[in-house]
């Protein structure tokens, strides 16, 4: 078969509609957006026609949507502002979050002597809500909880309603890292009390580069980038407008045809692990990834029951076969330590079985999930 690739959770292909307006913005809209002749005008509209689409897909105010280089620095821009700007004094994460919040919350504590908490799991991986709650309630230090909604590597979805309901009560600012999430679910900022978003448009067939933070209104954040007065005083910077635009047009057309496109990549899920099940005898599954109603649809965790030597060439044989997956986030792609998501969820007896990753879209097929079942059921077999 062609090459597969089956690791949408790490980035996406570009969507051809995306890539049409990505050019035609580039050729045609070249103005910087800050200048106040008629090429930067044509850019500035562009911009807030796109700020104003985004906004409207999340129910917000186009004020709340801050265009940034991807979800890290929305993270960034978040977790520090908060400590700097907003008097947070304690942070209360997981330690299955992104590596972008943990190692900002990280070296907060270094800089700042803030408090970092860690929500206990539940035994699929999942935080726990009651000891969140207890946790907030511990002492009267500010707080900003984060907690992302699609955990990246293991599928998990956080009862996000319930996470904002509980941090609201107890007077607690609330941030979602969203990159897993934004195009793929549902969003209403206005029924669910978040404060803070990050989210990635190289996650839903948008361009690498760009992605955006939403930012409750009179929050008291300040600029994490200063220079310029771009993004209304929020990032300096000039904004990469054909970016933006292509980010745009990936979300319009990932909440046009959500219901159509969850429904079939669920379907490839669902047939997956079907396929794996009776292939590969003794074969599971990380976290809550193969029950629907507590994951994701786009992507699935598979601990298979390899010996310690095929486990060290797994991943190479995929390669050569030309089958794309992870072991784990691709940000921490080489990590000796391995995933630290898996390190937080199995015991060590688990840990020695291989797990990988496979992520969807609507780009992959039923035969191209049948060569893969194959290619594994095959190298353990030899």
């Amino acid at each position: 078969m062609d090459k597969i690739y089956l690791d949408n959770a790490a980035t996406t292909k570009v969507r051809e509609e995306v890539l049409e307006v990505l050019g035609a913005s580039i050729r045609e809209h070249y103005g910087n957006p800050s200048s106040t002749h008629s090429f930067g005008r044509s850019s500035r509209t562009l911009i807030e026609k796109a700020r104003k689409t985004i906004a409207g897909y999340l129910n917000a105010l186009p004020s709340e949507i801050i265009f940034t280089s991807g979800g890290t620095e929305a993270d960034n821009m978040v977790l520090r502002g908060a400590v700097r700007d907003l008097g947070v004094k304690t942070i209360i994460t997981a330690k299955t979050e992104h590596h972008a919040v943990l190692h900002t919350a990280e070296q907060l504590q270094k800089e700042y002597g803030i408090a970092v908490k860690f929500v206990v799991l539940d035994p699929d991986g999942t935080p726990n809500n009651e000891h969140l709650e207890w946790l907030l309630q511990g002492d009267d230090t500010k707080k900003l909880v984060s907690l992302m909604h699609v955990n990246n590597e293991i599928g998990n979805k956080i009862d996000i309603d319930e996470v904002a309901r509980i941090c609201k009560e107890n007077n607690a600012l609330f941030h979602s890292d969203a990159v897993q999430s934004i195009g793929h679910w549902e969003w209403d900022t206005q029924k669910t009390a978040v404060d803070f978003l990050a989210a990635a448009a190289h996650k839903f067939h948008g361009p690498k580069g760009v992605g955006f933070a939403y930012v409750r209104k009179k929050t008291g954040l300040h600029p994490l980038i200063f220079g310029g007065e771009q993004e209304r005083g929020y990032r300096a910077g000039t904004e990469s407008v054909h970016n933006i635009v292509g980010m745009e047009e990936a979300v319009i057309w990932a909440y046009e045809n959500l219901e159509k496109e969850r429904e079939y990549i669920k379907g490839l899920k669902t047939y997956f692990m079907q396929q794996l099940r009776e292939k590969i005898p003794g074969v599971e599954f990380n976290g809550s990834c193969a029950d629907e109603n507590k994951s994701t649809y786009t992507l699935v965790n598979v601990r298979l029951p390899f010996s310690k030597d095929k486990a060290q060439m797994l991943l190479f044989h995929l390669d050569l076969k030309g089958i794309a997956c992870s072991e784990g986030s691709a940000c921490q792609s080489g990590s000796l330590s391995g995933s630290h998501v898996l390190n937080a969820v199995l015991s060590e007896d688990k840990l020695q079985k291989p797990s990988l990753r496979f992520s969807f879209s609507g780009y992959n097929t039923k035969e191209e999930l049948d060569y893969v079942v194959t290619v594994l059921r095959d190298f353990n077999e030899s």
